[in-house]
């Protein structure tokens, strides 16, 4: 560990000096603890990062990207909706080989903490007041539970699916904390896997590092991008080697109908030999402020909806349909191997974006600073920064109904808020009950995860039956264990 001169000198050279300034009014305790924060950090890393976001911003303030704009060529995008049913059976018989072989693993970026929810506890931890009550940690276990069972069932082999989740530094022990306590929700604790991502220190407008604290620099995870520094810093793609895992499926922890590991999807971008892909969803309209996946300057990337023109936004082909369309849902395919490439190669050419945030500080008096506008700078890395670098990508195209509700807001927002997550779950699963023969006479069914995964197994369950009132639907396990909880 280096000491205080040397860490002194390195932050003068970066015009950081600054960042000492309380250090005499600071007890030994408190000056060590700084000294190891400040060893951790890369100084040098640090400003040049700062450099290269404000270049950026600076640069996308600018210019738009309408010129440099082509939809996705028709032989790297295929819709769910437009397959034949021997298609999907085919692509699904695919994934769930592979997740038999012991081929396929999930990781779930879950660093985000409930702020915009209202609460003080990762997202994952949440719960919308399903009828069973279930957070968006169990719904996702379970779902891996039941989708190894299908493979089982398909092809008699047994491959367990691992699950690798991102953490940040200020979800992870809570995140541990929360799965021990609820043993890992049936899956066995070897197969899940916890990582943190990285810190980057926040700036002001003029990019002098920020302290929340006399002895504390402020703090921000480097955004769902972070992760391929992670997978390397962590030995996760080591651990991926070990235990025989070739393909990942990427997603975010806040979209409650997100079929983890879907076999469907698999079994497409493997069937197209596609090192790296995105399932997407059809824009609802030429307005709505999503991402969209596309090609520039010959490359894939995402195009946010501010580095376009209205003009483009409401461009239509032909049949009436919006030219781009392709809405980006954070949900992404990769091979071992992809990872492996942008981790050695292309990490550190990663895009930089910046946010402009309120951010807590210390002013020059030792006195902490909660501003009411923005004034401070955290950057960011994207995981769909990496689409560029892909030889062979492909877009699969999901309906929104059945896979994409996200939960960002509180209800007050009255948009991708608990209400409409529930909603849209109960909905999804009355679809499939109807579909099998069964009647919901209000919204108000649940299906377990662990009895079905995509609308499966109901028949013997639901045909010819009504339900009226609030029910779950369970599996046999879990009735077997509710009875023995009551013996």
């Amino acid at each position: 560990m280096q000491s205080v001169q040397d860490i002194r000198q390195r932050l003068k050279n970066q015009n950081q000096e600054h960042v000492l300034r309380f250090w005499g009014e600071l007890n030994n305790e408190d000056q060590e603890k700084f000294l190891r924060q400040l060893n951790s950090i890369q100084i040098e890393r640090v400003n040049e990062l700062f450099e290269r976001a404000d270049s950026s911003l600076t640069q996308l303030q600018k210019t738009y990207l309408d010129d440099k704009m082509k939809p996705i060529p028709s032989s790297q995008f295929q819709s769910e909706e437009s397959c034949s049913v021997k298609i999907l059976e085919t692509y699904r018989n695919r994934g769930l080989e592979e997740i038999a072989n012991g081929h396929i693993a999930v990781l779930l970026m879950a660093g985000g903490q409930g702020t915009r929810l209202g609460v003080t506890y990762p997202k994952g931890m949440y719960s919308v007041d399903l009828p069973s009550g279930k957070t968006l940690f169990q719904i996702q276990a379970e779902r891996i539970r039941r989708l190894q069972t299908l493979a089982k069932e398909k092809t008699g082999k047994t491959g367990n699916i691992p699950w690798y989740i991102m953490t940040s530094g200020p979800t992870d022990k809570q995140t541990e904390k929360f799965l021990k306590t609820n043993n890992y929700f049936g899956l066995n604790p070897n197969d899940v896997v916890l990582f943190k991502q990285g810190l980057l220190p926040c700036f002001d407008f003029d990019g002098k590092i920020l302290l929340d604290g006399k002895g504390s620099v402020a703090l921000a995870p480097d955004g769902n991008g972070g992760i391929y520094r992670a997978l390397a810093h962590n030995g996760i793609l080591e651990d991926m080697d070990r235990r025989g895992v070739k393909y990942i499926h990427v997603h975010s922890v806040d979209n409650i109908l997100v079929k983890v590991a879907d076999p469907v999807f698999m079994g497409y971008c493997l069937s197209k030999n596609a090192d790296c892909g995105a399932k997407v969803v059809k824009k609802n309209g030429p307005s709505e402020a999503v991402g969209v996946v596309c090609q520039v300057d010959g490359h894939f990337q995402v195009v946010e909806y501010s580095e376009i023109t209205e003009q483009t936004a409401n461009l239509k082909d032909n049949k009436g349909d919006l030219v781009f369309s392709a809405g980006n849902i954070c949900n992404h395919f990769f091979t071992v191997d992809f990872l492996k490439e942008i981790a050695k190669n292309h990490e550190d050419k990663l895009k930089l974006h910046v946010a402009k945030k309120k951010i807590s500080y210390i002013n020059d008096d030792g006195e902490l600073i909660k501003p009411t506008s923005p004034q401070g700078i955290k950057i960011e890395k994207f995981v769909f920064d990496v689409f560029e670098f892909s030889k062979k990508f492909v877009t699969w195209e999901v309906p929104r109904s059945s896979e994409f509700s996200a939960l960002k807001n509180g209800d007050s927002a009255q948009k991708d808020c608990p209400s409409t997550a529930r909603n849209d779950l109960l909905a999804l699963h009355k679809y499939y009950i109807e579909k099998a023969g069964g009647t919901v006479g209000a919204n108000e069914v649940e299906i377990s995860s662990l009895l079905s995964y995509s609308g499966e197994n109901l028949e013997d369950h639901v045909r010819g039956k009504v339900f009226e009132s609030k029910t779950v639907l369970f599996s046999k396990e879990e009735l077997n264990m509710q009875i023995e909880n009551e013996l």
